[in-house]
């Protein structure tokens, strides 16, 4: 586990990429990532216009090499586990040999809620949730509304 004042930096930098993804990602939430390898920001990534890349596989897409061990994940919420018009991006950390993941909050969407967690854990991936959170609640609250 890093230091707390790193984790904090990297993930105010995923924050930072979560904005970024405004108006154009709704009405999904404007979620951010970003990838960390040896203490330095690798890949940066935000939702995009529904049915493109998730903050996740927008990162994801911007390194090459297949094995990703030594990378840490900074997401502002919690890694999709379901594929919609996207794939799970929970797999593709998985799939990419993730190591770590630091997440701000819970996905309260009734298909995700916890399930991204568990296949993230499942797969052996250190999962922390929590950090910056009261931030991140501010933010992505008014984007967490679901019409069924």
């Amino acid at each position: 586990m890093m230091i707390q004042s790193a984790i904090e930096h990297f993930m105010w930098e995923a924050i930072y990429e979560g904005r970024k993804a405004l108006p154009k990602c709704l009405p999904n939430p404007p979620v951010g990532c970003v990838l960390v390898e040896d203490d330095n920001i690798i890949a940066r990534g935000y939702t995009n216009e529904p049915g493109q890349h998730h903050a996740e596989a927008m990162a994801l897409s911007q390194i090459k090499h297949q094995e990703l061990t030594n990378v840490i994940a900074f997401v502002t919420l919690e890694p999709c586990s379901f594929h919609g018009r996207t794939p799970s991006c929970a797999k593709a950390l998985v799939t990419r040999g993730i190591k770590e993941v630091y997440v701000g909050i819970i996905d309260p969407h009734p298909k995700n809620n916890g399930a991204g967690i568990m296949l993230l854990r499942e797969a052996g991936i250190q999962v922390y949730v929590g950090v910056l959170s009261e931030i991140i609640q501010q933010d992505l609250q008014p984007y967490l509304v679901f019409k069924y």
